[in-house]
C-alpha cells in the first residue's frame, strides 16, 4: 500500500472503542477517506491497564482504517482522557522590549504564565493562550507588532499523569505507530462539533463516553476551563446488568438498542426481552423498568457536571447552552434530562466540517476521532514521539513554544 503525506490520522483510545479516522488534507478542508473501530479491552476510566490488550486493539482498528483508505498508516495524533486530568487558569506578565510586541516577547509572557507549581509526577500537556493585554488594552488576540511597555496572557494550562501519558505512547509504538501529539479529548471534540459563535457567545460541551465524562467550557472564543469525571457509559451498562441480572454484553446490546433515560417518556406497554444467566430461560420485562434503571445514574452523571460548573464559576458565561456528545449522549432522553437539570438548551453534537465519508462518521461517537484530525491539520509540525524516546514531555514543551513562536 503506497504511504500519502497528506493523510492526516487520528486515535481515540477509549474505554469501550478504539478508533482510527483517517483524513485527507484538501483545498476545501478535510476530507474522511478511511474508519476503523474495535472493542477496547486494555482501559478502565480512560487510563490504559492492560498493556497488550490495548496493543492488540489499535492494531486491529488501525488495520481496518488501512484497508478503507487503501493506505499504510505509520504515524496518529493520539487522545488523552482520565480523572488525572487537571486544568487551571494563568496569568503572566512581562516588560515589553523595543516598545513593541515580537515574537520573543509573546514566548517569554507565555513561560511567564506557565510558571506555576507542578507536582514532580505531573506534567504540561497543553498551554493553550485565552488572551493577551497589552497596557491596559484587553481582548487581544495576536499582540505582535502593536506598541505597548507591558504584555500580559491569560493561559489555559492542561496538566496529566506524565505515566498515563507515557503508557499510550508506549501502546502506539508497539503497534507500530508513531505519535505526532497527544491532544486532550474534549479539546478535539470541541474543534468538530462547536461552531465559532458558540464559542464566542459561551457553551459547554459534555463529551460522555464509556469510561470518562469530558467536560470544556469556552467564552469569548478561548477555553476557560477543562475538567473530567470517572463516570460513564460502562457504568450505566452495569447497572442495567445488575439491576435485570443479565450478563454485561447482553446489557450493553439492552442499553444500545432500548435505553431510554428518560422514564416519563417511556410507553406503558412497550416490553424487552431480557436474557438470563446460567442457561437460565429469558424474560419479558417492562422497557419502563429499564428507563428506571437508566435514569437515576444519568441524572447523577449531570448533576456531577453542574457542581464542577458552578465550582469553576463560568455557570453565568454558558449563554450558548450545552453541547452533549461521546457514544453514551446517543441514549434517547438524555437531551431532555439534561434540559432539567441544567436548565439550558441543550443540543446533541455530531461532527461537522468535514467531507468525504460523512454519513458515517456524522455520529457522536466519532466526535473525537474527527476532532484529532481536524486539530492534526492546524498542526505544521512533524516531530514525533517515536519509538523509545525518553523525555516525551521535554519534547511537548519545546514544541509548543515553537508553534506559539510561528503562530504569533
Amino acid at each position: 500500500m503506497a504511504k500519502r503525506d497528506e493523510l492526516v490520522v487520528g486515535i481515540d483510545i477509549g474505554t469501550t472503542k478504539i478508533c482510527t479516522i483517517v483524513g485527507e488534507v484538501t483545498n476545501e478542508g478535510i476530507d474522511v477517506v478511511g474508519i476503523g473501530t474495535h472493542p477496547s479491552k486494555g482501559l478502565r476510566k480512560g487510563v490504559v491497564v492492560n498493556i497488550e490488550s490495548t496493543v492488540s486493539s489499535i492494531r486491529k482498528a488501525v488495520e481496518e482504517a488501512e484497508l478503507m483508505a487503501g493506505c499504510e498508516i505509520t504515524s496518529a495524533y493520539a487522545g488523552i482522557a482520565g480523572g488525572h486530568i487537571k486544568g487551571i487558569n494563568s496569568h503572566g506578565i512581562v516588560a515589553i522590549k523595543d516598545r513593541e510586541v515580537g515574537v520573543m516577547d509573546v514566548e517569554r509572557v507565555i513561560d511567564a504564565a506557565q510558571a506555576v507549581s507542578i507536582p514532580l509526577d505531573r506534567e504540561v500537556i497543553h498551554v493553550i493562550p485565552q488572551q493577551y493585554i497589552v497596557d491596559d488594552q484587553d481582548g487581544v488576540r495576536e499582540p505582535v507588532g502593536m506598541s505597548g511597555v507591558r504584555l500580559e496572557a491569560k493561559v489555559h494550562i492542561v496538566t496529566g499523569a506524565v505515566t498515563s501519558a507515557q503508557n499510550i505512547i508506549k501502546c502506539c509504538n508497539r503497534a507500530g505507530l508513531n505519535v505526532n501529539d497527544i491532544i486532550l479529548q474534549q479539546l478535539a471534540s470541541s474543534e468538530a462539533v462547536l461552531s465559532a459563535d458558540e464559542k464566542e457567545l459561551g457553551v459547554a460541551l459534555l463529551d460522555i463516553g464509556g469510561g470518562t465524562t469530558d467536560m470544556a467550557i469556552y467564552s469569548g472564543g478561548s477555553i476557560v476551563h477543562t475538567a473530567v469525571l470517572t463516570l460513564g457509559g460502562n457504568h450505566l451498562t452495569n447497572d442495567v446488568a445488575v439491576g435485570l441480572r443479565t450478563p454485561t454484553h447482553e446489557a450493553e446490546k439492552i442499553k444500545q438498542r432500548y435505553g431510554c433515560c428518560t422514564a416519563g417518556i417511556v410507553h406503558k406497554d412497550e416490553t424487552i426481552e431480557v436474557p438470563s444467566v446460567g442457561g437460565r430461560p429469558p424474560r419479558i420485562l417492562s422497557r419502563q423498568i429499564l428507563a428506571e434503571i437508566l435514569e437515576p445514574r444519568m441524572e447523577e452523571i449531570f448533576v456531577l457536571v453542574q457542581q464542577e460548573i458552578v465550582k469553576s464559576g463560568f455557570e453565568d458565561m454558558i449563554a450558548a447552552g450545552m453541547v452533549l456528545t461521546g457514544g453514551s449522549s446517543m441514549l434517547e432522553g438524555a437531551g431532555e434530562l439534561a434540559e432539567q437539570i441544567f436548565n439550558l438548551p441543550v443540543r446533541k453534537g455530531v461532527p461537522k466540517r468535514i467531507g468525504g465519508l460523512v454519513d458515517v462518521v456524522k455520529n457522536p461517537m466519532y466526535s473525537t476521532g474527527v476532532g484529532l484530525v481536524i486539530a492534526g491539520s492546524h498542526s505544521k509540525e512533524d516531530k514525533r514521539f517515536k519509538i523509545k524516546d525518553r523525555n516525551v514531555y521535554t519534547k511537548v514543551k519545546g514544541r509548543m513554544k515553537e508553534w506559539l513562536g510561528e503562530i504569533f
